[in-house]
């Protein structure tokens, strides 16, 4: 069976470089979202073993330091919260992240509600 999903919501995640996520950030909150939570990740993607020369050391990115931003948004407002964070996150180089969207089957808020038409 499959679950309803509440107010056609996504999850928007995003996997960036880290001087990068401060200003994507800003300009997301600019944007009509209804929640954002951002988190510190290791990983690698593509890339896997390749080594990036930094100055005059080689460092491996076997499990590169990421930032993950996670938004929830109405569908109506995706495009544009998809088109401004590959706007910013988008450097053209190898490791600039992805972009991950989810559908949202119930939220509840833990505060007062137990209903998801009031989360």
């Amino acid at each position: 069976m499959r679950p309803e999903l509440v107010n056609d919501m996504k999850q928007i995640f995003a996997v960036v470089k880290p001087f990068r996520a401060e200003k994507l950030i800003a300009a997301v909150a600019q944007l009509d979202v209804e929640e954002i939570s951002i988190r510190e990740v290791n990983g690698f993607g593509r890339q896997k073993n390749y080594l990036d020369r930094y100055g005059e050391n080689e460092y491996s990115l076997a499990f590169i330091p990421k930032v993950e931003v996670s938004v929830w948004v109405e569908d109506s407002n995706m495009e544009a919260v998809i088109e401004q964070m590959t706007l910013i996150a988008r450097t053209g180089r190898l490791g600039d992240g992805k972009i991950f969207v989810m559908p949202v089957c119930k939220t509840v808020a833990l505060n007062w509600a137990s209903d998801a038409s009031v989360a």
